[in-house]
């Protein structure tokens, strides 16, 4: 339940003009407690879309903001157009006057008249976008794997064919570095097509990007006929108390376009002289490296919440996505932020395609909305909602008809913050 309260009939919630860039990254910078540099800065405002980027107006005051970016993200069949959401904040000596509500209505109502049936964020607080329908849709992994000790399994793959590229700096390879990603990003749900702006951030190379580490690292591997994978990492050098070896590698971006030249990538990266350990913040929740280990409990790993899913528009974002087995259910969904879509819906699905219109025949189980989101990418099974209370079931074995025919394969993953 959406317990904030209604925004002052004065605020003006509209999109911003590029003239009041400064006063939004302002109150973007108040709201996280960030102070970018001016190369940090001109970054963000690259990425800015100025007609999605909302602003509140307290007066002449802007208050609060809102982004909106045009992506392509892969979904279960392929990759299809999702509003990426970001910069989303309120100046602290405005909380609880409504804002935040009013700025995730009107994006949403935006998006619903814009034809954009899926929307995407990255939470900063996860206990926030519940209540304006998005849903935990994937995990990540964070980990720390100590290099004594790290062998890999006897069958791990090898490919004699492969050799390693050591380039500096990173951006030289850009290409092959694009070309790889290109490749890769079909075959996971949550990975979005990057544009020129994100590479240029994710191989930009400044001090104020390193957080005391050391220059951006980059290694391909590749064989005759080009590049089959490559890793980004910086190295974060260190001794013991004894002046022993501590250093640490820092994982940023490792693809690998086949299990050889996954695995010779991680090696090379755990075998860094002088390092002590690699840390990576951000893997998919099925990362193969834990079967790769021969010691999986070197995988010092926890999970953490990371892309959440908004369904805007139910009858086009259910059709818009494969189905690994078929179904035939009446969806009862539960939305008060977005009430186009609230009521009973019937999905049909099978190989061939899907289906989801109005129905007026009983519902098979009922559901809010923020588990369809959560559902969406394929990685999030619906049993734990009906054990939780959250999804209530009519018709025996519709959820995990429902469950089994959403869930996909490989695990989503956005794999870089935006």
């Amino acid at each position: 339940m959406n317990t904030e309260p209604s925004a002052r009939p004065d605020m003006v919630i509209r999109p911003i003009k590029e003239a009041e860039w400064p006063e939004w990254l302002n109150v973007d910078e108040e709201a996280f407690s960030e102070d970018n540099s001016p190369a940090r800065a001109e970054h963000f405002r690259a990425l800015v879309e100025f007609d999605r980027s909302l602003g509140a107006f307290d007066g002449d005051r802007l208050v609060g903001c809102a982004g909106g970016l045009t992506f392509t993200m892969t979904v279960p069949g392929g990759p299809r157009p999702v509003c990426g959401v970001t910069a989303v904040s309120v100046l602290p000596s405005h909380r609880r006057k409504g804002i935040l509500s009013s700025l995730m209505r009107r994006q949403l109502a935006d998006l619903h008249e814009s034809g954009e049936a899926v929307a995407a964020l990255y939470a900063a607080e996860a206990a926030i976008y519940g209540r304006f329908g998005y849903g935990r849709a994937v995990d990540n992994l964070f980990f720390r794997i100590p290099k004594q000790g790290s062998q890999f399994v006897p069958h791990a793959p090898a490919d004699p064919s492969l050799r390693l590229r050591l380039v500096r700096p990173a951006a030289a390879a850009r290409g092959e570095l694009e070309k790889v990603f290109e490749a890769v990003m079909p075959t996971r749900p949550g990975l979005y097509a990057r544009n020129s702006v994100k590479w240029d951030v994710l191989l930009v190379d400044d001090p104020d990007y390193r957080r005391g580490a050391s220059a951006l690292r980059c290694v391909i591997a590749e064989d005759d006929s080009g590049p089959r994978g490559y890793a980004l990492f910086r190295i974060k050098s260190g001794t013991t108390d004894h002046d022993l070896p501590d250093g640490e590698v820092r994982l940023i971006d490792l693809f690998g376009l086949d299990p050889a030249a996954y695995a010779l990538l991680w090696r090379h990266v755990l075998d860094r002289d002088l390092c002590s350990h690699v840390r990576a913040a951000n893997r998919p929740a099925d990362d193969p490296i834990m079967h790769l280990l021969a010691n999986p409990r070197l995988l010092h790993a926890g999970w953490l919440d990371e892309l959440w899913v908004r369904v805007v528009d139910v009858d086009r974002a259910l059709p818009d996505r494969a189905y690994s087995a078929p179904v035939d259910v009446v969806l009862d969904v539960q939305d008060t932020v977005c009430p186009w879509n609230a009521g009973r819906w019937r999905l049909s699905a099978d190989a061939t395609g899907a289906v989801c219109a109005r129905t007026s025949d009983p519902a098979d189980l009922e559901l809010p909305v923020s588990v369809l989101g959560a559902a969406y990418l394929g990685g999030r099974t619906l049993g734990s909602y009906l054990a939780a209370g959250v999804v209530r079931e009519a018709r025996p074995g519709a959820v995990r008809a429902l469950s089994a025919a959403m869930s996909w394969d490989t695990a989503p993953w956005g794999g870089l913050v935006f």
